[in-house]
């Protein structure tokens, strides 16, 4: 079993006890799978993220394993300038994720979904709008992932030449946020009387006017589109630094984080959860799912070896750009990929958390530059869970039972098979130790979710 890149052996977990508790599942889409080098893999489809069959696919074979919703991340942009790395990832091209999703909607019945709008290089009233209308669509399972910009390709396309700073960013971001929950606030429930033989529609008193006035935002509202099914739709935040643990305490329903250890993961949860009560929140009331890259295999071995067969196939300008994207510009090229991390290394303005995840991993476990990118090639700086059926389902159980997690998002190497390995091998074992459902409950993804009415935001600072 690996753990952050370092091999350990996972106890098999005897007892047999039920907890109240149960694990929440999301699936984290990415059209290959999550290894860069998936594409390259024998017998895979000719460009899946073209096609939306491919993707359909998923979401209804991840609707069999009763997964809580899927979860689309997004980069307004090429990620890197490099002709070498452009031309040896396939990940340079990609789809919308609102306008997939929104295509998921019509043809799936029960499974969230989850998507990726910046904050930084958006308008509130634009997120606000579109999540609402999603989430009548869907009829109340919309969420949007919470999340600032980190990398200057981003900015060129937004006619800036640099990046904003980290502080800059989650301040906008906070207020940003404020808008767009003030704007799902638009409208009571009962506002739309749609009584034609009186005819009147709307009831004005139903209608809140937000007026918002702030640093980085003027909008008056109100929201054009009627009230969510679901109260308002689910709130994800993906930073995991201090400013971001803050927003999401404040904000947001989910937080997504990258905990490649169980003592990061299991301190963070305890933060998290601490920092809610704090604020005033039930601390129940937001959940804690890491990411974690399930790897499948008849035994351990074979499993090991699913993944050296992707891990081989990476080329070194797809490495490095790898670590120069997840630590916000970092860039070591300039060093041989069998040397170890220089003691020295520069600042950047990208994700904070991230970047120190990352760097103690590589420290504290020696690791050479091709090592670390290699950790990063299909789990990007998340855990990675490497064995049998019965090996993922153990780990994943200890990891919740040991609170180090509300759930999880599950981010398989290859897609289709990953998830068909899971959904398959994974999901009817934590079934029958009473860890995830057997049914779909709920009217909608907050119901699904376990999560009461949507809490009252109070204003940033």
């Amino acid at each position: 079993m690996h753990e952050g890149g370092a091999q350990r052996t996972v106890p098999r977990l005897t007892t047999m006890t039920t907890s109240k508790r149960t694990i929440r599942l999301g699936l984290f889409l990415l059209a290959d799978g999550h290894h860069v080098a998936a594409w390259r893999r024998p017998g895979r489809r000719s460009n899946p993220a073209t096609d939306f069959n491919h993707y359909l696919e998923i979401a209804r074979q991840a609707e069999t394993g009763y997964f809580d919703f899927l979860f689309v991340a997004d980069f307004l942009g090429v990620r890197t300038t490099d002709p070498t790395a452009i031309s040896r990832t396939a990940r340079t091209l990609s789809l919308d994720p609102f306008t997939l999703l929104s295509a998921l909607a019509a043809t799936t019945q029960h499974i969230g979904l989850i998507g990726t709008a910046s904050t930084t290089y958006n308008e509130p009233f634009h997120v606000a709008r579109k999540f609402a209308s999603l989430d009548i669509i869907s009829q109340g399972r919309s969420g949007w992932n919470l999340v600032t910009s980190q990398n200057d390709p981003e900015a060129w396309n937004f006619g800036h030449e640099s990046h904003a700073a980290h502080a800059s960013r989650y301040d906008r971001a906070s207020e940003f946020a404020d808008v767009v929950l003030g704007l799902w606030d638009s409208w009571q429930a009962g506002a739309m009387r749609d009584d034609a033989a009186t005819g009147i529609f709307l009831d004005p008193e139903g209608m809140k006017v937000l007026g918002h006035r702030g640093t980085h935002f003027s909008v008056r509202g109100p929201l054009d589109v009627a009230p969510s099914p679901q109260g308002r739709p689910i709130v994800v935040q993906a930073g995991s630094s201090d400013t971001g643990i803050a927003l999401a305490v404040r904000t947001a329903d989910i937080v997504f984080t990258a905990q490649p250890s169980a003592g990061t993961a299991k301190a963070f949860y305890a933060k998290v959860k601490a920092r809610a009560a704090e604020a005033g929140r039930d601390p129940g009331s937001v959940l804690v799912m890491p990411g974690v890259a399930p790897v499948i295999g008849q035994s351990r071995s074979h499993a090991q070896e699913l993944k050296d067969e992707l891990d081989a196939l990476v080329h070194p300008a797809v490495g490095h750009h790898l670590l120069y994207n997840a630590t916000g510009g970092l860039d070591l090229l300039a060093y041989s990929p069998d040397s170890p991390l220089p003691d020295i290394l520069p600042e950047t303005n990208g994700s904070k958390s991230r970047q120190q995840v990352l760097l103690e991993v590589a420290r504290r476990d020696k690791l050479t530059i091709r090592q670390l990118y290699l950790m990063l090639a299909g789990a990007r700086g998340h855990r990675y869970v490497i064995g049998t059926a019965q090996d993922v389902a153990d780990e994943l159980e200890h990891m919740h039972r040991d609170e180090q997690a509300d759930g999880f998002n599950i981010m398989p190497l290859t897609l289709p098979e990953g998830l068909g390995d899971f959904v398959r091998e994974v999901v009817p074992e934590l079934q029958r130790r009473h860890l995830v459902r057997t049914a779909y409950k709920g009217r909608h993804l907050r119901e699904s979710l376990g999560l009461g009415a949507p809490h009252r935001v109070s204003p940033a600072a």
